[in-house]
């Protein structure tokens, strides 16, 4: 395979269906700290083009003599699981004169399927996925062709590697139809308990972050600050191809769940949720996630992600809860690759890596 790149302004990138790879995330990343390059990516095969795409790079320092660089979400498919090493090995090398002298890694966060969901040793006897084998095991596969063997699973998975995908191309009856009875039950529950949905704007992000902050504390989880989802709005000025949604389940005025919902080129992603601990039996998450399907829809969209979950059901991983909430609604579970990443300074990246590995994180 044959890769050609070109730079071009980060703020210029076409759109697609990838909300971090987009204009809106160029400047929503900018707003909260990151340096942001973009690239035009031109892959080909025996002089046949096998794909066309821009791509966003962010680096940031991680210590103060040293930089990271990251691609969130590859915005471009592979036909072939074992291009994948070599592909992301020319992207690496193609680009590296681009970014700062002392970044010791690139990291890429990889959209594509995993190809070890097609291995039958990797399944149980019920027809359970098992998960990816050991990272070493994963490595080899991934190095396999490469000239410098320099990828490196990443100790942890920065955006979520394992998802769900609602198949919106359908009538709304056959959309809940799909569901699990348990799910459809709850979702008609709480329309039947007066709970309702609204689309709200900036004013409710207050609201919002009340929600938010509350999620945050009951998971034991990491929240990011007021002013970060100030930065999405702001952001989306700039990018009026991207749709964002704040959406409310409310009953009397009193908020239940709350999410932010991207739309962009077809899909729409459940970027950000939250729930109340009160009135949990008015079943508010269901009936906002069912009329952010809807919403979806009606805007053009195909697809639904769930954003996160846990890679089978197995309820001793921290996203099990996720995982069997989202299961409900009736959609595909496909396992991306995860985070990988191409090391130029592997003394310093151990440290680096020793270091980040303390960290909590639950895409894993």
């Amino acid at each position: 395979m044959d890769l050609k790149v070109v730079t071009k302004h980060p703020l210029e990138i076409s759109e697609n269906y990838i909300p971090q790879q987009t204009t809106f995330w160029a400047n929503f990343k900018q707003r909260n700290g990151w340096n942001v390059q973009a690239f035009n990516l031109e892959l080909s095969e025996s002089d046949s083009l096998i794909t066309y795409a821009d791509m966003l790079i962010l680096t940031q320092r991680i210590a103060p003599d040293a930089t990271m660089a990251y691609i969130p979400y590859i915005p471009f498919e592979i036909p072939e699981s074992y291009h994948y090493g070599d592909v992301l090995e020319q992207i690496t090398e193609s680009i590296k004169v681009y970014l700062p002298k002392n970044c010791l890694f690139l990291r890429f966060d990889v959209s594509w399927e995993s190809p070890w969901v097609y291995e039958p040793e990797r399944f149980d006897e019920n027809g359970n996925w098992l998960g990816n084998p050991a990272p070493h095991v994963r490595e080899l596969r991934m190095n396999f062709g490469t000239r410098t063997h320099a990828l490196r699973k990443a100790g942890t998975d920065v955006l979520p590697s394992n998802t769900l995908f609602v198949d919106l191309n359908k009538r709304p009856e056959s959309i809940l139809q799909k569901m699990k009875s348990k799910t459809r039950y709850n979702v008609r529950l709480s329309e039947r308990k007066g709970v309702s949905v609204r689309r709200a704007d900036k004013t409710a992000l207050p609201t919002w972050y009340r929600l938010y902050r509350e999620t945050t504390l009951r998971n034991h989880i990491h929240y990011d600050d007021y002013q970060f989802f100030e930065a999405l709005w702001e952001a989306q000025k700039k990018d009026p191809e991207t749709k964002l949604e704040l959406l409310l389940a409310e009953k009397d005025k009193e908020p239940l769940a709350g999410m932010i919902l991207t739309m962009n080129n077809g899909r729409a992603t459940y970027l950000y949720g939250a729930s109340s601990s009160n009135n949990r039996h008015l079943m508010g998450p269901y009936r906002l996630q069912w009329e952010a399907m809807l919403t979806a829809q009606q805007s053009g969209c195909e697809t639904y992600d769930m954003f996160g979950v846990s890679p089978s059901d197995d309820p001793t991983h921290p996203m099990y809860g996720l995982y069997r909430f989202k299961k409900g609604f009736g959609g595909h579970l496909f396992h991306r690759q995860g985070c990988w990443d191409y090391v130029f300074n592997e003394r310093e990246y151990q440290l680096f890596r020793t270091e980040e590995q303390q960290m909590q994180g639950y895409h894993n």
